[in-house]
């Protein structure tokens, strides 16, 4: 991820007794002039923040009262993200003899009142929240907090939280520093703080944070020095451990031979970066992630519909919580491949000017990237792509070196398994990852050595199952029909019967009227489940259909085909969703 968003407090941060000097003011307009937008997000009340700042256009947004309200400075908009506090509220505590400021939502007051106030919230039963911020305290709506008003001012921007780095120095900063990518601790604040956040700030005060905000604009990988929070399940090794990778902006190549379920696994990721927030543009060549579709805020373009220009893509992306598929997968490859250059170098462009979107999957990557061209179509250095493909060996070796996370479905290929030990090399020899790489089933990948979750050898990892197989509105997906070539070839002794499907529905109406012998050739050779993972990528659905054809071949199943027929319409029937 590109930064593109400084979001820092106030007072303790930038600012010593409500003053921001003028180091610090010099620094912040500079990383604007570089292209990162600052948001100041701040306990104070706005007035009170205009009364000790001056003009509040040295950000581009201020987000007040610790996350309950927002101003776009010059454009006078501002909005109110919370309930005001009652009146009977404010007038209790006044009746009590307690010294308070009241704003659009906050109650401020000193820390020594905690005590009364809380009484008083307890009697009254309101659902408010006391904050502490050094000798004073606020008290809120329980929703609101710096993370909750950043992440309201960011969509008024059409900027997104994980371009963001945030920096703060107190009690009240921890949620404006976990809803960022990267959350900076100054080395002067809490050290509880400092315990969790990404990074430290090293000084004494504010003014020694003007050298430190220099060099944020100067990060082509929003990246932290430290532990990583965000992390992607991915699956669990022999010994049932599980293994997560790190959600950083490395590039990641998916490998396997054809039909292994590479386009299944690249989607796993997809759909949990999607479920973070995460933006994703996948170039799907042959309709292998349109299940993505019910995830939020995903959009399928392409299909039978006409392709959108590069440019009224790169409009949609705009929105920084959009993701795309562009469903490439009924045109001739000529015309997929000159689309797919455009769409790169333009997404490439947009990368660098907005930071979005945040990942960028190219499926079938070896039709689309030669040496020639990777360096107009891709920024390898700004990372953030995954590039899966069949054949590894017919990639440039820059797309293969700048690689950090390889994972392979099932490989048997010599050459390409030598390939992928040549680049990602580690213990054991090409010969030792071939057998290995042969032997991976359905829902198995092998993470390389070149990731440093795999701790420099060869890790084999049962994937978990991904959610959209079993989201609603599958029963779409029943009719809908796969590529010719994709189709089902039923064969007899294996020569073709003539009978071929290219739906679910016709492939169960084919099953349960086949013959026997033809029948059960196919459920000896395992055909039936290996369609399904290979076409569909449905490998929860394709596990059960494995084990039909295993309990079969010892004779436990005496209704192969009915029991096939009920498998398929549980999930992709009315019935199923």
């Amino acid at each position: 991820m590109r930064p593109k968003v400084l979001a820092i407090d106030y007072d303790g941060t930038i600012a010593q007794h409500g003053v921001c000097g003028p180091e610090v003011r010099a620094a912040l307009a500079e990383v604007r002039a570089r292209g990162l937008a600052v948001v100041v997000v701040t306990g104070r009340r706005l007035a009170d923040l205009r009364a000790v700042a001056g003009d509040l256009r040295f950000a581009d947004a201020v987000v007040g009262e610790n996350g309950a309200v927002y101003t776009i400075p010059g454009t006078g908009r501002s909005s109110v993200l919370a309930a005001r506090p009652p009146d009977a509220f404010v007038a209790r505590l006044r009746a009590e003899g307690i010294d308070i400021a009241v704003g659009e939502c906050v109650v401020e007051a000193h820390a020594r009142d905690a005590t009364a106030i809380l009484r008083v919230i307890r009697e009254m039963e309101l659902p408010l929240a006391i904050l502490f911020n050094r000798g004073r305290l606020m008290v809120l709506p329980q929703s609101v907090s710096k993370g909750t008003g950043l992440r309201q001012a960011l969509r008024a921007l059409r900027l997104s939280p994980h371009n963001t780095i945030a920096i703060g120095d107190a009690e009240n900063d921890h949620e404006l520093l976990a809803v960022s990518e990267v959350g900076v601790a100054v080395g002067w604040g809490s050290a509880v703080l400092r315990s969790v956040a990404d990074e430290t700030a090293a000084g004494q005060g504010p003014a020694d944070l003007a050298p430190f905000l220099r060099t944020l604009p100067d990060r082509s990988v929003l990246r932290a020095t430290g532990p990583v929070r965000r992390r992607l399940l991915l699956g669990h090794a022999a010994d049932g451990r599980e293994l997560s990778l790190a959600v950083r902006g490395r590039n990641v190549l998916v490998a396997g031979e054809p039909r292994s379920g590479k386009s299944w696994v690249a989607g796993l990721l997809c759909e949990q970066l999607i479920l973070h927030g995460y933006t994703v543009c996948v170039i799907d060549p042959e309709g292998d992630y349109l299940t993505l579709e019910p995830l939020p805020n995903v959009m399928i373009v392409g299909g039978d519909d006409p392709l959108p220009s590069p440019r009224e893509l790169a409009r949609l992306l705009r929105h920084a919580d959009v993701s795309l598929v562009v469903d490439l997968s009924r045109k001739p490859r000529d015309e997929k491949v000159e689309y797919t250059e455009r769409l790169l170098a333009m997404l490439m462009v947009m990368r660098r000017a907005h930071g979005v979107p945040h990942r960028i999957v190219v499926d079938e990557a070896h039709y689309f990237l030669g040496d020639g061209n990777v360096p107009e179509l891709v920024d390898l250095d700004m990372q953030g792509y995954t590039f899966v493909t069949y054949r590894v060996s017919a990639l440039p070796h820059a797309l293969l070196e700048a690689s950090r996370v390889v994972l392979v479905s099932q490989e048997s290929d010599a050459r390409e398994v030598e390939a992928l030990h040549r680049f990602f090399h580690g213990r054991g020899t090409a010969e030792d990852w071939r057998r290995e790489m042969a032997s991976l089933a359905l829902g198995e990948v092998a993470l390389l050595s070149a990731a440093e979750e795999a701790g420099g050898q060869v890790r084999r990892l049962h994937l978990i199952p991904r959610l959209t197989p079993h989201v609603r509105h599958r029963s779409k997906y029943i009719d809908v029909p796969v590529s010719a070539r994709h189709a089902f070839v039923f064969t007899d002794t294996h020569r073709p019967t003539g009978l071929r499907a290219r739906t679910l529905q016709e492939f169960v109406t084919v099953v349960c009227a086949l013959p026997a012998g033809v029948l059960e050739g196919h459920l000896q050779r395992a055909d039936f489940s290996r369609w399904i993972a290979d076409v569909y990528g449905d490998i929860p659905l394709a596990r059960e259909l494995s084990a039909l054809e295993e309990a079969f071949a010892i004779g436990h199943v005496l209704d192969p085909a009915e029991r096939i027929a009920e498998l398929v319409r549980e999930r992709y029937g009315p019935g199923g969703d």
